[in-house]
């Protein structure tokens, strides 16, 4: 009861209308998942478990294409019409709505489900609130890296590389035994940004982007321009093997899973393809992780990780009432657990059931992100599409062309952000 007095005085400040319990409640979900996998199969799957139990409440599940799903969600905003539930970036996007969205964690907290939160991933969220909130949920939680060829390491008696030079030297070595030491997904561009932001990180320090963002620093800096010249040594010197810019997502994993690459810089959301044995050559107990190395006389640590919750879920404010609260309840305090039994995703949400049997990639990512002291937002993660788009195509550039030094890469990159500073959030 005293669940349904807090929620029923929320209801009353953002006056929904509270349903009677013989209504039929449809909580209208707007993502651009498919049903049938990942988060969403995890969500319905609990919610047809609810609504067998509670069956005037529903779940009414609507797909957009990625594409659209920013400029639907922002029209539905603007009519005072947001669905229930609804997929959204974080960040600058839902910074601009933050007025109309439920604040979760006083929601969870009313719920007593917020412990269910692990709160690495509550701080990544925060982060991009600028401290504001949190106002959407970590469905998934990845941290990125270098991934490696256990058995290449071994064989040439190299270690988990702790510094960049370590890597570079490691490279090095592979290059002279005619290895192409990194797998790059050039054409997808981000791919090489990741690189360059990792440095920047580690020399600077994990809020070094938020304070670009701010105007408090600029990427002209001198540890920015050495991050970009070592991007564009390591290009150089060949170690992103021939023609990188022509490498989509699923060569660059084939080439690093089939052996010809000693090293791959991505995220945990390869999981799937890495615990897939017909795409696997390497064997699940092949493949090693070690995080971004440390900068000489950088500012980073090892304890700090780049990571991401994907796509996130955010909740209207109007729409929410009691009813919806009991759902959200019993579907968020299980989410965590059964996204790890039934699907191997690893969450934002607390695992308090491990399986028995977790493929031993998964599990060691599990117990990274629980080792984790920081988690830290990748490059373009404060950019507008504007700024990414100069960061992302430059960075063909700076690999690939004489046109585009380290030095010019950040002025280039500086005035795009300089443009975006000058503006309002859109």
């Amino acid at each position: 009861m005293l669940f349904a007095t807090l929620v029923g005085c929320r209801a009353e400040e953002t006056h929904s209308t509270v349903p009677k319990e013989d209504e039929l409640t449809n909580i209208t979900y707007i993502t651009s998942n498919l049903e049938s996998e990942g988060t969403v199969k995890v969500i319905t799957d609990l919610s047809a478990e609810y609504t067998k139990v509670n069956p005037n409440v529903k779940l009414e599940y609507n797909y957009v294409g990625q594409s659209g799903l920013r400029q639907r969600i922002q029209l539905l905003a603007a009519s005072n019409d947001l669905p229930t539930m609804f997929s959204f970036e974080s960040g600058r996007p839902l910074r601009n709505l933050m007025s109309e969205v439920l604040d979760l964690q006083k929601t969870f907290k009313d719920l007593g489900i917020y412990e269910k939160l692990n709160p690495i991933a509550v701080n990544l969220l925060k982060q991009q609130t600028h401290g504001g909130g949190l106002y959407a949920l970590p469905l998934e939680l990845n941290i990125e890296g270098f991934w490696y060829n256990k058995s290449l390491f071994a064989k040439y008696g190299i270690e988990e590389p702790r510094t960049w030079d370590d890597m570079l030297q490691a490279a090095d070595l592979f290059i002279k035994n005619g290895i192409q030491p990194f797998s790059v997904a050039g054409k997808e561009k981000w791919p090489i940004t990741r690189l360059i932001g990792g440095y920047a990180v580690r020399k600077y320090g994990p809020d070094v982007m938020e304070s670009v963002e701010k105007g408090e620093m600029k990427v002209t800096a001198p540890g920015f321009v050495e991050a970009a010249q070592t991007v564009y040594d390591m290009s150089k010197k060949g170690y992103f093997g021939p023609d990188a810019n022509t490498i989509d997502s699923q060569s660059s994993i084939d080439l690093f899973l089939q052996g010809n690459a000693a090293m791959f810089y991505s995220g945990s959301w390869e999981l799937r393809d890495f615990n897939n044995p017909v795409r696997n050559k390497l064997g699940s107990e092949g493949i090693g992780y070690f995080n971004i190395p440390l900068v000489k006389d950088g500012s980073g640590t090892l304890d700090e990780f780049p990571m991401n919750a994907g796509l996130t879920n955010s909740f209207s404010k109007e729409a929410f009432n009691p009813i919806i609260g009991e759902w959200m309840k019993t579907v968020f305090s299980q989410y965590g657990d059964r996204a790890m039994k039934d699907s191997g995703l690893i969450t934002g949400f607390k695992v308090e059931h491990m399986p028995a049997q977790i493929p031993p990639l998964t599990q060691m990512v599990q117990e990274k992100i629980e080792s984790a002291k920081r988690a830290v937002l990748w490059f373009e993660a404060n950019f507008d599409s504007k700024t990414q788009s100069v960061a992302w195509d430059n960075a063909q550039l700076l690999i690939s062309s004489d046109s585009m030094t380290a030095q010019s890469y950040m002025e280039e990159l500086q005035k795009a952000i300089d443009v975006q500073l000058s503006k309002p959030e859109e």
